[in-house]
């Protein structure tokens, strides 16, 4: 071969070569890219996009609050944390449908603990609130007293005429503020001047905001508790200070002065003790300095001025008084008085006691005595509590039947089942125990009609390593996304670096590591500058034998594996002299004969070792990768399982599936013998070995075994021939009758019973025939003798209407007027003698 022949031949080789790699690269990098996209599981340029927003919207919300405050926002943490809150995803939750609140839905927000609703569900919660309110009311009580309904969060009550009726912003300016993607959701933008809370005169100059307004910021200028210092400039959320010097006031005692520190409010009571006299003078006991005055537990004991009786108070200050038995005193009963020196006791009035005994209905029927009256003893007829039942017993027992109360309790569930219920149920004592919105709880009030409250618990969304959380309503974590956390990964390297590249923490594996390999060539010391190879993705394919053509071919998957490092292309200088060179590459390609007998090495010119030959390819060489490219069989429709290889191909071990020749049976056969079978081998592969289900054109089956073309028309099959009288009969093969080979007449006894046969139905023609001329003659007899019968019957009854008498034909012309003239003698007769 000419040297221009071989040079232009290596030019193409080596510019197919470029194209395979670069195709091979490409391949490659979208794999890689597919990988990455599925183990990542958020973007971390959009994320950080969203939280430069966010910041950005939160700043604007607080500019005017800190250009008045000389840019001091050390107190705006926790309003701050609130505002941050509504920007993050699943954190602004109603509460009541357990849904995300979006930033185009209209809002309510709660003046007691600044919870956020839907619209349509607060308006709804309260208004299913009222109506169990005011359901067990009578038509007397409702409308009387205007009743509140509760905050679904805190319990605040607002009252009925409060009930959200339309959309406003949160400091309620602007009703239904537009969508503003730069502002708070649901804020009108303006300057909140909402009043602080406690009242301080001051209003919050922050934009109109979600949440609590922050500490009042302004500065005041005021003096401490005690009133000693100076005044000095202090925040308004937090003028009241101490100066810490001794208070010095007066405390209650009037004897010492407080000692405590600069104090707000009043002085404590003084914390010394001290020698207290008791009210009565007769104790002295060491006390608080704060309590002077007490009692001891002695009787007073002194003679009272009637000079009898004794003064029986405990220890008390002021004289005794008089004493109680002096001046009129009545009888036990009270209907009597007498004037007595205390010395002598009252005496009974002998009349009768009569006060109202314990029952309130009855009165006492003794006479007047001392001491308390005895219990109602009188039999009534009392009724029980229920107003069922009626019983004859003493006033003073109670009566309760044992009936059980079947009403239905205020809950609508449970019936009240108490003995004898006078129909004032008692609430419902059993726990409700329904699961609530969040699917987690149980709700733990009694029961109640209504929906339940919702769940006051909240979960922690946390990161991959947990440091990060965030807050949400139970019920929500499984929706919520967990947040973005800014902790570095901490998961162990699975390459040969001692540390991964820093990322962030996050759910799922690891990104593969993009560090530089940076190991060393044994040969040339020098480092290798690939990316990281140890967890390279390779397409895998040939793995699976497919079970024949019926089975489609897998999707070619990727394994990771490591990959030995790249040949070193770091150049380095050959300063020796021209005789003591050795071998170096010409940069073309190194062209040897690989393993496989069927490829050449792809490289650049490169050192080979261990070689018999020039030819031959070495360890250095690269390896094949191709699939097997040679030719199958005639009939094969498969590839080689094996890659490329040298020599021939194993048979092909696949199955295919056939229709036999009857076309009823699906056979499968391996690909090797039905391509290497001749005609004859291919017919008895593919036959069943059943019987032909096949019709002959006689009508009857095949009785061949499955076999190609068309079936042989010598049926054998035995048939029944009979003569054409049908007496005699014969079996004989069916090829035979079909073709009129074989014919059966009739014999001397078929030809006589054949002429008996005619002369009796000849006879029986001849009966027939004179049976129904017989027949025939007997019918016209009988049509006959009808037709006089008839004529006859008509001739008599013309005979009768000529014959009829002339009473007869007159009397109705007679009978009627006679009559009436009758009546109109007998009615005028009447009226005459009248």
């Amino acid at each position: 071969m000419a040297p221009s022949e071989a040079g232009k031949k290596a030019v193409k080789e080596l510019t197919s070569q470029k194209k395979f790699d670069e195709i091979k690269k490409a391949n490659q990098a979208a794999a890689r890219k597919l990988v990455e996209d599925q183990f990542s599981s958020s973007s971390e340029e959009e994320d950080e996009d969203i939280k430069g927003k966010h910041g950005k919207i939160l700043a604007k919300t607080f500019t005017t609050y800190t250009n008045q405050t000389d840019g001091d926002a050390s107190e705006l943490e926790r309003t701050r944390q609130y505002m941050n809150d509504a920007f993050q995803s699943g954190a602004m939750t109603c509460l009541i449908c357990i849904a995300s609140i979006k930033r185009n839905q209209a809002v309510w927000s709660c003046s007691g603990c600044f919870c956020i609703f839907h619209m349509p569900c607060i308006q709804k919660w309260a208004k299913d609130s009222l109506f169990l309110i005011s359901s067990p009311l009578t038509d007397d009580d409702f409308g009387k007293r205007d009743y509140p309904w509760p905050c679904p969060k805190c319990r605040f009550e607002y009252k009925r005429s409060e009930t959200p009726t339309r959309y406003y912003c949160y400091c309620r300016k602007v009703e239904d503020p537009p969508l503003d993607p730069w502002l708070v959701p649901h804020s009108c933008g303006q300057v909140c001047e909402r009043d602080f809370k406690p009242p301080c005169g001051h209003r919050c100059l922050l934009l109109c905001h979600p949440g609590p307004c922050p500490p009042c910021p302004k500065m005041v200028t005021i003096t401490c508790y005690c009133k000693k210092a100076k005044p000095v400039p202090r925040r308004c959320s937090t003028k009241e200070w101490s100066c810490q010097l001794p208070c010095g006031r007066k405390l209650p005692c009037g004897q010492h002065n407080c000692e405590k520190p600069c104090h707000p409010g009043e002085c404590q009571p003084c914390p010394r003790v001290s020698k207290q006299a008791c009210i009565c003078g007769r104790q002295v006991a060491e006390r608080l300095c704060a309590s002077p005055v007490w009692q001891c537990d002695q009787v007073c004991g002194k003679t009272l001025p009637c000079g009898y009786h004794a003064c029986e108070q405990i220890c008390h200050a002021g004289s005794c008084g008089e004493c109680p038995r002096s001046g009129k005193r009545s009888c036990p009963c009270g209907k009597s008085k007498f004037s007595l020196p205390c010395t002598e006791d009252v005496p009974t009035c002998g009349d009768s006691c009569d006060k109202a005994l314990d029952c309130g209905i009855h009165r006492c029927s003794q006479r007047c005595h001392r001491g308390p009256c005895e219990i109602c003893r009188q039999e009534v007829e009392k009724q029980c509590r229920c107003g069922k039942h009626t019983k004859q017993m003493p006033c003073h027992k109670p009566y309760l039947c044992e009936t059980k109360c079947a009403k239905i309790r205020d809950c609508q569930k449970h019936q009240c089942k108490r003995k004898c219920c006078s129909g004032n149920c008692p609430p419902c004592d059993q726990a409700c125990g329904r699961t609530l919105g969040c699917r987690n709880h149980k709700c733990p009030s009694v029961c109640h009609r209504g929906s339940c409250y919702p769940c006051p618990e909240t979960v922690d969304v946390k990161c991959n390593c947990g440091k990060t959380a965030l807050k949400v309503p139970c019920g929500r974590e499984r929706t919520t996304k967990a947040p973005k956390c800014k902790e570095p990964c901490r998961q162990p390297p699975t390459c040969h670096h001692p540390a991964r590249e820093k990322h962030s923490c996050h759910f799922g594996p690891c990104p593969p590591c993009r560090q530089p390999c940076k190991k060393t060539f044994e040969k040339c010391g020098h480092s290798c500058p690939a990316p990281c190879h140890d967890e390279a993705l390779v397409k895998q394919t040939g793995s699976h034998q497919p079970a024949g053509p019926w089975e489609q071919s897998a999707e070619p998957t990727f394994i990771q594996t490591a990959l030995p490092c790249p040949p070193c292309q770091v150049p380095i200088p050959t300063p020796l002299a021209c005789h003591a060179v050795g071998p170096y590459s010409c940069k073309r390609l190194c062209g040897r004969l690989l393993d496989c007998q069927n490829h050449t090495c792809t490289k650049e010119c490169h050192k080979v070792t261990d070689t018999d030959s020039n030819n031959d390819a070495g360890q250095e060489c690269s390896q094949c990768e191709e699939e097997c490219s040679k030719p199958r069989p005639p009939g094969c429709p498969h590839s080689c399982p094996l890659p490329c290889h040298s020599g021939d191909c194993p048979p092909c071990a696949q199955m295919i599936r056939m229709k036999c020749h009857c076309k009823l049976t699906s056979l499968y056969i391996e690909c090797i013998k039905i391509t290497c079978a001749d005609l004859k081998e291919k017919d008895e592969l593919i036959s069943c070995k059943n019987q032909c289900p096949k019709e002959l054109s006689c009508g009857h089956r095949c009785k061949e075994i499955c076999h190609p073309s068309d079936c042989p028309q010598n049926c054998n099959q035995k048939v029944k021939v009979r003569c054409p009288c049908k007496r005699l009969k014969k079996e004989l093969p069916c090829s035979k009758v079909r073709g009129d080979l074989v014919t059966l007449e009739c014999d001397t006894v078929c030809k006589e019973m054949k002429r008996k046969a005619s002369e009796i139905k000849e006879a029986e023609a001849r009966a027939a025939l004179e049976e129904e001329k017989r027949r025939q003659q007997a019918e016209l007899e009988a049509f006959e003798n009808r037709l006089k019968g008839r004529r006859k019957n008509k001739r008599k009854k013309d005979e009768v209407e000529v014959e009829l008498s002339a009473w007869q034909k007159y009397k109705n012309m007679i009978v009627l007027p006679v009559c009436g003239a009758a009546v109109v003698m007998f009615a005028w007769f009447i009226a005459y003698n009248d």
